[in-house]
């Protein structure tokens, strides 16, 4: 099978000797060599899992993956992934990288390929597809850094990575007129960098392989079958890890299945619930150009509307839902890659408002002949940055916290608003990449595999509720939603943003906001409530309240306060403290020392 790489092969000219140390100018890069900047011991720790996921002696695995990882290292350098998304670092490209790679073999492991094939022919190709496979994760972002990159070196000349690895110092920034997606066209351009005339020779024997790589280096995944689906997979896990989601959760979430559930919802809402084109206050404007819609509105409305049908995994922030749609193509980015545009509307009979916008393209959601007619008045971009109004993504996506349940408040020990954003490996904190790994059963120990397959059977819970979605609301159904979502670690707990915590040796409920996320998961609520003349949240609470489960105030008042300190700001939280925390925890964690009972 690997014969080919057996055989006598010319040498490989050596690289050229690098200069001496010296001093370089302020503000430029010194290039480093692929020894230098794979030996973290996070990035060794990465090789170490490839290599685990083949089959292979470490001498072919030299050849077959670590020669080809090595010039992709010195190849991107200390460029990050992104501007301001996923591994917006220097270095970020290399770990990106590495960690599609480990995620995408850790896939690979679930198929037998190709699809179809006899049992034979399979384990004749295994080892080809396993290398396809990491071959079309490691490059399919490499484009970037021939389309989105302007890189300097100390002479004043431009680089360009089609002229090899950098052997100047270099400085580098982002093209202000660079092409969203145009990265996955560009990839053609580098691949022959990083693999040889034989690796491509071996793959090329194969049909059912050889062309859905060609499709996934040309940046035509639709075509591209499983192996696409495994690049797209393992992408999305990285990027869940990085900017702080689950990777399990992202790795089992088929992206087009998770595409068409957001472009029917936004069908739905555009049809049922957003008015459009209203004379002065609306949920957005159709001109001839875009369909635009008020950031905010949009994006509480989609996600309620995704929860009520029972969707899991739906970001429940407003940053996270922009980039899920920016990176599913849902959205038209502004000029510099962000989701949210900033723009004043101006009506026809002169009222005018500015508003932070999302842009979609008409098309995307009605069919020809069907379009609503357009707006009479005008929708101006302004061209200042949009500020982070209600999530929009001027802060870094890279330094927002984990998602929370909607209706948490954000508590100031995790004040994502100000959080560095920095490598990972610079940080001194335990590195969270091991973790990482073993959630997605990546870990080399016997005892650290039962640990990842207990983690992964919370990342994937099975549905336990006393009933289905049709159940009737209460407030022992309630209870029920409620522990069964802290046992799956769908409710997380004592988290910045959770809505439930541990506080004078008992269960601790945020107010009004865990009753907010039960109402949006069940829709029939808001029915009740309606008949009560109540908000649906406020029909939940009065039924828990009914069964008395929970601590009273001497006086009869069922609110607690809590203080939250932390080291740059306090806050206060309201809520319930139960009176058996066994009623909702089968453990009770340690107390959130960031919280405490207010004294009255």
């Amino acid at each position: 099978m690997l014969s080919l790489f057996q055989r006598k092969r010319p040498p490989v000219a050596a690289a050229p000797t690098p200069p001496p140390v010296t001093a370089i100018p302020k503000g430029l890069l010194r290039p480093e060599s692929a020894a230098s900047l794979l030996a973290t011991p996070r990035r060794q720790k990465l090789l170490e899992h490839i290599w685990q996921r083949t089959s292979l002696s470490r001498r072919q695995f030299a050849t077959l993956y670590r020669t080809p990882l090595e010039r992709y290292a010195e190849l991107v350098q200390a460029f990050p992934a992104s501007e301001a998304h996923h591994h917006a670092y220097p270095g970020g490209m290399l770990d990106h990288g590495l960690e599609i790679v480990a995620y995408s073999l850790k896939l690979r492991q679930s198929h037998l390929l190709p699809i179809g094939a006899s049992p034979e022919d399979q384990a004749a190709q295994a080892e080809a597809w396993t290398a396809a496979v990491a071959y079309a994760a490691l490059l399919h972002d490499i484009g970037k850094i021939a389309v989105d990159l302007h890189v300097e070196l100390a002479d004043g000349s431009t680089w360009h990575p089609w002229h090899g690895p950098l052997h100047q110092a270099y400085r580098f920034r982002y093209r202000d007129d660079r092409e969203y997606r145009l990265h996955s066209a560009a990839t053609g351009l580098l691949y022959r960098q990083l693999l040889d005339r034989h690796v491509l020779d071996w793959l090329s024997d194969y049909p059912a392989l050889w062309a859905p790589l060609l499709y996934v280096l040309a940046g035509q995944y639709e075509h591209a079958g499983v192996l696409g689906e495994l690049v797209v997979q393992a992408d999305r896990a990285s990027v869940a890890q990085e900017l702080g989601g689950d990777p399990a959760r992202a790795m089992a979430a088929p992206k087009h299945a998770l595409q068409r559930k957001l472009l029917d919802g936004l069908r739905y809402l555009l049809k049922e619930e957003l008015k459009l084109n209203q004379p002065e206050a609306s949920d957005g404007w159709l001109t001839e150009e875009a369909l635009w819609l008020v950031s905010k509105t949009v994006s509480d409305k989609l996600r309620a509307h995704l929860l009520a049908q029972g969707i899991d995994g739906i970001p429940a922030n407003n940053t996270a839902v922009f980039n899920v749609l920016q990176d599913h193509g849902m959205l038209q980015p502004t000029p510099d890659d962000k989701a949210v545009w900033r723009a004043t509307v101006t009506s026809s009979n002169g009222w005018s408002h500015s508003f932070t916008l999302l842009r979609l393209a008409p098309a995307l959601i009605w069919e020809a002949g069907k379009r609503p007619s357009p707006f009479a008045g005008t929708v101006a971009i302004d061209t200042t940055p949009a500020e982070n109004e209600a999530g929009a993504p001027a802060i870094p996506p890279s330094a927002v916290a984990k998602s929370a349940p909607s209706g948490a408040e954000i508590s100031p020990w995790e004040d994502s608003s100000i959080a560095p954003t920095s490598p990972p490996v610079a940080q001194p904190v335990p590195d969270v990449m091991e973790d990482m790994l073993a959630t997605v059963g990546m870990s080399d120990t016997s005892g650290t595999r039962q640990e990842a397959t207990a983690a992964a059977g919370a990342a994937h819970p099975v549905r336990t509720e006393p009933s289905s979605k049709a159940a009737h609301p209460s407030g022992e159904h309630f209870m029920a939603w409620l522990k069964q979502g802290v046992t799956s670690r769908r409710l997380i707990i004592n988290d910045a943003k959770a809505l439930v915590h541990t506080v004078s040796d008992t269960a601790y409920l945020v107010s009004p906001g865990v009753f907010q996320r039960y109402a949006q998961e069940y829709p029939g609520v808001g029915t009740l409530a309606k008949q009560d003349n109540q908000q649906d949240w406020q029909w939940v609470q009065k039924r828990f309240e009914r069964l008395q489960l929970h601590r009273k105030h001497p006086n009869g008042l069922n609110i607690w306060t809590c203080d939250v300190t932390g080291p740059r700001k306090s806050r206060r939280l309201h809520g319930y403290l139960l009176e058996d925390a066994s009623q909702l925890l089968a453990e009770i964690p340690p107390n959130n020392p960031y919280l405490s009972i207010k004294s009255e």
